[in-house]
């Protein structure tokens, strides 16, 4: 791809390879190679992004739907996001994107790029007061991120981050104070569901949420129940117990339908599932609980 643009947040390694620092996974590329998440890639021993100035997903939505119930409500949201994902979850929804790649393709080499002030344009032109980094997972763009949201804040426009939250505490750091709302995608209640179902880990997570929550960005939380895997409720009533000295019951939390997807074919969430599931967190104490992905 033409434009390569050159990436932050990693160190040179041994034999022209190079270390990335974006997210735990802390990949080490051998020249010519990409990382786990498709879209950072090791060009004559400097690492660059491929995906920086290149959204392959661009739309309009309600900030509803990204789902954000308790900010700007009944705004619309210019949203866009790229090919990657630094997750490797079995049932992804949206699989196209997340495992999508510049490389498969020839039409990529000669696409322009799209500038961060043109994504603030568009934004101010439609009359969008927030622009969505969403879609596939925007930490593996985050210099894209850094650069639009900082123009987005000039132009008095909100950023809103719709992320998994597999993020380095140190990039965590410099990307999260330009966000000012986040729906983080919590996928599961345990080590043991992340490691077999998204081949990561909880842990990182969790530090990325009392990170948004100790900066002051608006936090609501996202949880796909999938049956048999991660809908239990002695799981969700353990989870509320790690939330709730932490984040404050009061935060808004959305439990979606599952349908099945990519490489996952166990049956969809019953609707009594996700009432069960508002059930269990309204009387535990949460005031805002949503279900989604349900007629």
């Amino acid at each position: 791809m033409t434009n390569l643009f050159p990436a932050r947040w990693w160190h040179a390694d041994a034999d022209g390879a190079v270390c990335c620092e974006l997210c735990p996974r802390h990949c080490q590329i051998a020249e010519g190679a990409t990382g786990y998440c498709g879209v950072r890639r090791n060009q004559g021993g400097v690492l660059y992004s491929l995906a920086y100035g290149h959204p392959v997903s661009v739309a309009i939505d309600p900030i509803e739907k990204k789902p954000l119930a308790h900010f700007l409500p009944h705004s619309r949201t210019l949203s866009f996001g790229t090919f990657g994902c630094n997750l490797g979850c079995v049932f992804c929804q949206n699989h196209t994107l997340s495992r999508g790649s510049y490389e498969q393709g020839k039409e990529w080499e000669s696409a322009p790029s799209c500038a961060p002030q043109q994504i603030v344009e568009a934004a101010l032109q439609h009359r969008c007061p927030s622009i969505s980094y969403t879609y596939n997972e925007p930490t593996v763009f985050a210099e894209y991120v850094l650069d639009i949201a900082r123009r987005a804040r000039e132009a008095g426009l909100k950023n809103v981050l719709v992320s998994n939250g597999y993020i380095s505490p140190a990039v965590a750091e410099e990307l999260y104070p330009w966000i000012d709302a986040a729906n983080i995608d919590m996928k599961g209640f345990s080590e043991s569901f992340y490691a077999t179902m998204c081949q990561a880990s909880l842990t990182p997570v969790l530090q990325s949420l009392e990170t948004l929550k100790r900066l002051g960005v608006h936090l609501e939380i996202t949880t796909l129940v999938i049956p048999g895997q991660n809908d239990s409720l002695d799981d969700l009533d353990a989870w509320l117990d790690w939330l709730e000295p932490r984040l404050g019951l009061e935060t808004p939390l959305h439990f979606s339908a599952y349908h099945p997807a990519y490489r996952c074919q166990i049956p969809p969430t019953p609707r009594e599932t996700l009432y069960a599931f508002r059930e269990a967190a309204v009387r535990r104490g949460c005031p805002s609980v949503h279900l989604g992905n349900i007629w």
